[in-house]
This record gives structure tokens, C-alpha cells and sequence, in this order.
């Protein structure tokens, strides 16, 4: 059965499961895994493993990933996004465009982020979303995370539902696996004093996947576009090249000599088979996955 990822464009309104059921359809099988999250209001990349090339969404899930999103200044939600109920608003006229930089500023870098009080972490065996859900009151702990990049494109003053001064601000932001973006809106709120959700998020990026690769669900219902498993092996990670006999003491799962690259590095033989997954372990390099184990057809 064929296998490798799909770069799937999420509409808004589906759920990342939601996505999944309808990729074991178009693909004919059960097999089907996806890596990291979106919320059923944010659209976007979302990486979709089928068959053999689930084995790769644990490594695409910790990669760096790049959204455009918009910040609403002057109104808070319970769920830091467009889909919660408001909790506050708060004139937002006084923040000038100089404010909203500096608050940027200082939410860029390594950080101890909260998270969401409605993301899906787990506290005592349930979702935290779910605990708020029910009326439950949800405190998590900080995590450290990154943002390596978060720019300001746009500035658009309005007014909230309420009748508050609002300020819209569109923005880039590449973060580290495990940031919360609505939780960036909303402690960008929090540093202007004024409260803050998010209105519209569209994740471009997940590692070396873009929005240019992905197809929408339609156009994957009228043909299932796969990104083979060795390409897309070769566009994340290092590329370590084998010899014949690397090859295939590699298929037996046996160690080889040890490779260049720190981090797990892809394998492939002379033939542009992608033979294993690596990492330097103990004084050789060890196979962490094995693509094509001795004894099986290659394609």
C-alpha cells in the first residue's frame, strides 16, 4: 500500500481528527497519523502521515512551525481564541503602535510560556480543556519554550463587540514546538494592560513543509498527492549517504560506524533507498527506524 506524507491546507471549522477520518478515506486505509495539532478555528498546514510514514510524525512533531495570525487588543476570551466567550473588555485606544512592539519585544526569545487554560495537556488524567468545560478551574505550569521570530505587519483599530476601542495587530510568528500562539495574544494583552485574544491563525510551516506543498481537501479527494517517504526524509533531516555494506548490515539492524551528525540523521543507500534512521549512540551509529529491513521488497 502506497506510503509518505500529505501536506493537508485545514479548512477552519475541522478539527485535526476530523482531518485524519477523511485522509483514511481518500487513502484506503486505517493508517493514518497526523503531526501537531491545529484548532478546529485555525487553518493551514497540517502534516498527515499514511501507512510506513507514520513512523516519521514523532519526528515532525517537534520541528519548528511559522503562522500568521491576527491578536485582538482590548478584549479577552476564556479561551484566548475567537471561539471562547468574552471576559473582559477594555478600551484599547491609549495603546499606541510604539507599545505594541516593545510588549512584542519582550514576548520574543526563550520564554516560560503558560499555556492555554483549553489545550489539550493533560492535568490528572484529563484534558485541561475538558476541566474548564466542565466549570473546573485549571492552573498549568509554565513551560519553556521559543520564539525566534514575532513580527508586527499591521495595526487596525476598531471596535469590540461590546462597543469597546479595540487593535487588531496582524503578526509572524516561528516558534518552537509546544508554543501556545493564542497564549501569545493573550500575554501580549496581559503586558498592555488591556487583554488580548486570538481571531485568525494560518500555520504556513511545520520544519521543511510549507503552505506552497499542501493541497486542500478537495483537491486531495480528486488526487491523493503524497510526499514519498525518502524525499521527505531528505527535506528534514541530516543526510547521511551508505555504502552497499552500510546498507545492509543497516537492514539487519546491526550498528555502523559512527556518523557526522549529532541529531538523528537519514540513511540511504546507494540507490536512493531510505534505509533506516540514525543516531550516534555508545561509539556507533545506531538505527532508530528501519525503512527497508533485509528480506523485503523495495519499491
Amino acid at each position: 500500500m502506497a506510503s509518505g506524507l500529505v501536506i493537508v491546507d485545514k479548512p477552519a471549522g475541522w478539527t485535526s481528527h476530523d482531518v485524519v477520518g477523511r485522509m483514511r478515506r481518500l487513502a484506503g486505509t486505517r493508517k493514518v497519523g497526523h503531526a501537531g495539532t491545529l484548532d478546529p478555528m485555525a487553518t493551514g498546514v497540517l502534516v498527515i502521515g499514511i501507512n510506513k510514514a507514520t513512523r516519521l510524525l514523532t519526528y515532525v512533531v517537534g520541528v519548528d512551525k511559522t503562522y500568521e495570525a491576527t491578536i485582538r487588543l482590548g478584549e479577552s476570551t476564556v479561551t484566548d481564541d475567537a471561539e471562547g466567550e468574552t471576559t473582559a473588555e477594555v478600551d484599547a485606544s491609549r495603546v499606541d503602535d510604539a507599545a505594541v512592539r516593545t510588549a512584542v519585544e519582550h514576548l520574543t526569545g526563550e520564554l516560560d510560556q503558560v499555556p492555554s487554560s483549553v489545550s489539550a495537556i493533560k492535568v490528572d488524567g484529563k484534558r485541561a480543556y475538558a476541566q474548564v468545560r466542565s466549570g473546573e478551574e485549571v492552573k498549568l505550569a509554565a513551560r519553556p519554550v521559543t520564539v525566534s521570530q514575532f513580527d508586527v505587519h499591521a495595526l487596525r483599530r476598531g471596535t469590540a463587540a461590546g462597543g469597546a476601542q479595540c487593535l487588531d495587530v496582524d503578526v509572524t510568528v516561528t516558534c518552537s514546538s509546544g508554543t501556545y500562539i493564542r497564549a501569545l495574544a493573550r500575554d501580549l494583552g496581559q503586558q498592555l494592560e488591556v487583554g488580548g485574544h486570538l481571531t485568525a491563525l494560518r500555520r504556513t510551516r511545520v520544519g521543511p513543509y510549507t503552505l506552497d506543498q499542501s493541497a486542500t481537501l478537495e483537491q486531495l479527494a480528486e488526487e491523493l498527492q503524497l510526499l514519498q517517504i525518502a524525499p521527505a526524509a531528505r527535506a528534514m533531516f541530516p543526510v547521511r549517504e551508505l555504502s552497499a555494506d552500510e546498507a545492509a548490515d543497516l537492514s539487519f539492524g546491526r550498528r555502523i560506524a559512527l556518523g557526522p551528525d549529532e541529531a538523528v540523521s537519514a540513511a540511504f543507500a546507494p540507490d536512493g533507498t531510505l534505509v533506516a534512521l540514525l543516531e550516534n549512540k555508545n561509539g556507533a551509529a545506531k538505527p532508530v527506524l528501519v525503512f527497508a529491513p533485509a528480506g523485503e521488497q523495495r519499491a
